[in-house]
């Protein structure tokens, strides 16, 4: 069974940092691809970034591309998403998710979603 647990978001100043991760069971990170999304109330599910399993490589959003930094912890199973100068825009749900497909920006290639974690940046 496959498992995503989100946790680290929370409230935090215009300019501040904030780090996710994602605990994994279930999946192995060196095969798909582990990528993180967010949904502001009103919009679209947004693609964040994406780490493939066979390459190790990154794929960035537009929006959060030079403040974000996705990595993850073969040991551990964990995925972490580093995000610094936050701007109120990118309060959302930031929710975790496992594609068997590897790299992939679009959420319905993805197969198995985390329940998400809340992230407020104040101006």
């Amino acid at each position: 069974q496959v498992q995503l647990i989100e946790s680290g978001g929370g409230l935090v100043q215009a300019g501040g940092s904030l780090r996710l991760s994602c605990a994994t069971s279930g999946i192995s990170l060196s095969t798909g691809g582990l990528g993180w999304f967010r949904q502001a109330p009103g919009r679209e599910r947004e693609f964040v970034a994406v780490i493939r399993g066979s390459s190790g490589r990154v794929y960035y959003g537009e929006s959060v591309k030079g403040r974000f930094t996705i990595s993850r912890d073969d040991g551990s199973n964990i995925v972490n998403l580093q995000m610094s100068s936050l701007e109120p825009e990118d309060t959302a749900v930031y929710y975790c998710a496992a594609s068997k497909r590897g790299y992939s920006d679009s959420a319905a290639l993805y197969d198995y979603w985390g329940q998400g974690t809340q992230v407020t940046v104040n101006s």
